[in-house]
């Protein structure tokens, strides 16, 4: 029977920053929220994106599209404990148990029903168009995994030059996107998906230590960079992909998203003061505490409730208004409160594997097997939010860093990283266990 977050709220050290827990539990809630609120579901199944329907709403992913405070936070997180558990295989999984364990629960339920719909020949319509987007998200999820490999490496390099660690990321990150639109080098915009991101990482480095002093100067720098670069460049005004556009500011992620992120980091530290006090109240602290436990459940089964709601709608019969119409918003709260509703349902099935692990043994004995398996579950990750599971038995394929991948080869890899990451940090702690049970 796990603590309950009363319990662990009336447990929380007087020093914990607090704040920080708000901040990833609100980053990710916004996040669902806009999935939510873009989905343009046609009475014919197909899902478009409201912000190509009404293009005047982008501007509004310049406060909305709130990922890069997630991954800053991260890297706060990840500097803190990693120098609390600075064993390489006990820091992964300690950090990767509770992302790990229910994002593969996530691609074994939905594999096994989409090899169910694919035999049955029911992958038309709503269905298979949920067979391909269920996954999109877990992009993050690499992304994150990555972030979590290097921490310990990019922690020596702050530790070493501070700012100018960071520095390095955002120049690599400028002349990546120098050499994409003004000497036109292929490929080379997908090293951004590593700069930009580590970068915004960085920042919660720096953090951890009390090195953003001036968060006003940051959030105006990156605020009037974006502009500019918007305004001037090639860079779309959207900071989340729209369909079809020839440049996305998201996929590969560009200097203009990351401009985006300094903005909203420096924003964040503004308000530290009042989210502080806010999170040192006792009811809001407590509800801090219970999202954090389920907010990567909610997350991974957002987009499945979503398209669940809208199935139902079409399977009853109910005619959907078109997009952005006066119908459609009106329309807007009861379909939240449904997603919502069933989000809840889905979390209360599978948030059992949120729960956080028995620590592992403080040994180094299993770093090259959690190595593997970290850099085996991101890969497998990534390229199952490419492929989908539409096309499962058919062989479709994605590219992943210029190599075709396919959704089983996908789930395979993930599967295998994550059996070497659990290996990695259990094997001491068993052997102990059987050579004391010999004695």
């Amino acid at each position: 029977m796990g603590i309950s977050a009363r319990d662990l709220a009336a447990a929380t050290p007087a020093g914990r920053d607090r704040y920080v827990d708000l901040l990833r539990v609100a980053s990710l809630a916004v996040v669902v929220l806009g999935h939510w609120l873009m989905a343009a579901v046609t009475s014919d199944g197909q899902v478009g994106n409201l912000l190509a329907v009404v293009p005047g709403l982008q501007i509004l992913t310049w406060a909305l599209q709130v990922m890069p405070v997630f991954f800053f936070v991260g890297g706060f997180s990840h500097a803190l404990a990693h120098r609390s558990r600075p064993r390489y295989a006990a820091f992964l999984r300690a950090r990767l148990q509770r992302l790990l364990r229910p994002t593969m629960v996530f691609i074994g339920v939905w594999g096994a029903l989409a090899l169910v719909v694919q035999l049955l020949g029911a992958d038309g319509g709503l269905t298979g168009v949920a067979l391909r987007l269920v996954t999109q998200p877990l992009w993050f999820i690499g992304i994150y995994l990555a972030m979590v490999a290097l921490t310990p490496p990019l922690l020596k390099l702050h530790g070493r030059y501070g700012w100018g660690a960071f520095g390095g990321l955002v120049a690599g990150a400028v002349l990546v996107d120098v050499l994409r639109f003004a000497v036109g080098v292929p490929y080379v915009e997908f090293l951004n998906f590593a700069l930009v991101w580590l970068a915004v990482h960085q920042l919660g480095f720096l953090r951890a230590d009390g090195m953003i002093r001036r968060p006003a100067l940051l959030a105006a720098a990156g605020l009037v960079g974006a502009g500019l670069l918007v305004a001037l460049g090639p860079y779309p005004l959207s900071m989340v992909g729209m369909p079809g556009e020839a440049v996305s500011n998201m996929a590969p992620p560009t200097l203009a998203l990351l401009c985006h992120g300094l903005w909203l980091v420096g924003a964040v530290e503004l308000l530290k003061g009042p989210g502080a006090r806010l999170t040192a109240r006792t009811r809001v602290w407590r509800t801090v505490v219970a999202a954090n436990g389920i907010a990567m459940t909610a997350f991974l089964w957002h987009l499945t409730a979503m398209l669940g709601v809208y199935g139902a709608l079409l399977a009853l019969g109910v005619r959907l208004p078109a997009p952005a119409t006066a119908a459609w918003w009106a329309q807007v709260p009861l379909r939240l409160a449904a997603a919502a509703a069933l989000t809840a349902l889905l979390v209360a099935v599978f948030r059992r594997c949120e729960l956080p692990a028995p620590p592992a043994p403080a040994t180094d004995r299993g770093a090259p097997l959690a190595a593997l398996g970290i850099t085996l579950s991101l890969l497998g990750v990534l390229a199952l939010s490419m492929t989908g599971f539409a096309g499962l038995l058919e062989g479709h394929t994605a590219t992943l860093i210029a190599v075709r991948v396919t959704a089983p080869a996908a789930v395979a890899m993930a599967l295998a990283g994550w059996f070497l990451v659990e290996r990695a940090g259990r094997a001491p702690g068993r052997t102990a266990g059987r050579a004391a049970g010999r004695a």
